[in-house]
């Protein structure tokens, strides 16, 4: 029965040569299984990377741990009593890996790690749980540089369920950093929103504005949405052109519109699309498909329970 239990059988011990990685990285290390004192056949040895994910349901919001990597690294082991084994492992880490570190800080609101799992036959499986730091690829980081210059400060960041329309997404929920913005918007704009989609080739950069509400103006959020490789990502002026659309958004009347984010609703769009004429001159050529568009109040809904 002790053994049913657990007790008495083979531990484990996950190392990682670095807990730091990019997106679309390798993490590598060892997976060390000590035996008990007992004999024991372990059916398989897994490692999953797993982060905390809000789930909407009804009028209720939720976390739950999800899984959206996963690995086996051994299958079919028999473990002598006090027998050591070590099993090394490549762990592809996915492009779409949301972040949890910019600028050595850690991302208020993630959390991530490498879990190990080990399936022993007849008993309770022994575990392993460490700390990954994602931090952002080349490209990530010189957009989130352009934040930083202009003066938005960092509030949280979390990841949502749901799917993003018009991208490439992969996973089953994708990331957002939340920014306050700078003095010059916060009488129009409360907070502003930044997801990436990343695939080998390109970076989509997906931006929402809560809108402020007022006398002469109507409420809501107004979309972005920047499709780039990139090498375009990083010979872009992303100050110049997140300003830019700052001030767009900012002064724009409301006029029907197109929500980026999916979420779990099913897609329900907006009427109409607005399009913004944001980008002027020499840069239009990188911004072909560059959608801007708007939720009203009615609709706003579909998204994030606004």
């Amino acid at each position: 029965m002790l053994r049913a239990f657990g007790v008495g059988g083979p531990t484990v011990d996950t190392v990682l040569t670095n807990p730091n990685v990019r997106p679309g990285e390798l993490l590598t290390g060892e997976v060390r299984i000590m035996g008990g004192d007992h004999p024991a056949d372990i059916d398989e040895v897994t490692l999953s990377l797993v982060t905390r994910v809000e789930v909407e349901s009804g009028d209720n919001e939720h976390n739950r741990t999800v899984e959206f990597a996963r690995l086996v690294v051994g299958r079919r082991i028999a473990v002598g009593p006090g027998q050591n084994l070590v099993l090394p492992f490549r762990f592809p880490v996915p492009l779409e890996t949301p972040l949890t570190v910019v600028h050595g800080r850690p991302l208020h609101g993630m959390t991530m790690g490498l879990r190990t799992e080990l399936e022993v036959r007849g008993a309770v499986d022994p575990g392993d749980l460490d700390p990954v730091a994602v931090h952002p690829v080349h490209s990530q980081e010189h957009v989130l540089n352009a934040f930083g210059a202009l003066g938005f400060r960092f509030q949280r960041a979390d990841n949502e369920q749901g799917r993003i329309h018009g991208v490439p997404q992969q996973l089953p929920f994708y990331q957002e950093i939340e920014f306050l913005p700078p003095q010059q918007f916060l009488s129009r704009i409360s907070q502003l929103e930044l997801t990436f989609v990343t695939d080998p080739h390109h970076l989509y950069t997906v931006l929402e504005a809560d809108r402020r509400g007022g006398l002469f103006r109507q409420g809501g959020d107004s979309f972005g949405h920047f499709a780039m490789t990139h090498d375009e990502v990083v010979r872009t002026d992303w100050a110049a052109l997140v300003h830019q659309w700052m001030e767009q958004v900012a002064g724009r009347r409301s006029s029907g519109g197109h929500g980026m984010h999916g979420g779990h609703h099913g897609g329900h769009h907006g009427r109409g699309m607005g399009a913004g004429g944001l980008v002027a001159g020499a840069a239009a050529g990188v911004f072909g498909g560059m959608i801007l568009g708007e939720a009203l109040d009615e609709v706003g809904d579909f998204f994030e329970g606004e």
